[in-house]
């Protein structure tokens, strides 16, 4: 069987190993001997709320974060946090500072500018996104809501290697492609969102 498996690497859905699909599908019809499918059990079931919660731990532990960080599980995926970030963060007064390092950093400000709660403090636009902003290119706004970046952009290929410094405004992060890939410090960030389906 394993002969016939495709070994997918794009940025989005990818392969499993083939001892957690096995697993998952061990599980599949008769989860933790409750008779039922994890896909039929309520989200109020105490068998539900036992993966909920583990899930929400491995995550801090991966991360090496400690409870006074919160993991949410939201529908929706990064695109909608692009707009949700600026509709609970940012106001005119304190605008939402956006790097732009690519497509899904650019769709981010987009949703803030909509609102007009966005500004660019750093792009590489001009040069067809051919790489990061660096930390000297940064004009951060002590007076912003936060700073955002696209850690990841599996567009053009380019990748964060530094965290910013951002003096004390809040480092937001979209994360969707590359977090968890290496050690990362976490604790530097304030807002860490994902597409789970990377």
């Amino acid at each position: 069987m394993e002969a016939d498996r495709v070994y997918n690497f794009n940025p989005g859905p990818a392969t499993l190993p083939l001892e957690v699909l096995k697993e998952a599908q061990a599980e599949f019809l008769n989860f933790n001997n409750s008779g039922m499918s994890i896909l039929e059990i309520s989200h109020r079931a105490p068998q539900y709320a036992a993966v909920h919660e583990k899930a929400k731990q491995d995550i801090k532990d991966l991360m090496g974060l400690g409870d006074d960080y919160e993991v949410l599980f939201c529908q929706g995926g990064a695109s909608q946090q692009f707009a949700m970030i600026p509709l609970n963060y940012a106001t005119k007064e304190h605008p939402g500072s956006y790097v732009l390092s690519g497509s899904f950093a650019e769709k981010a400000y987009k949703e803030a500018e909509h609102l007009g709660v966005g500004e660019i403090v750093a792009s590489s636009k001009e040069t067809g996104y051919h790489h990061v902003p660096q930390q000297d290119e940064l004009k951060i706004d002590p007076n912003a809501a936060y700073v955002h970046v696209c850690y990841n952009n599996t567009i053009y290929g380019t990748e964060y290697h530094y965290i910013p410094e951002t003096n004390g405004v809040p480092l937001f992060a979209d994360m969707s492609s590359d977090m968890l890939s290496r050690p990362v410090d976490f604790h530097k960030f304030d807002f860490i969102y994902a597409g789970v389906q990377k």
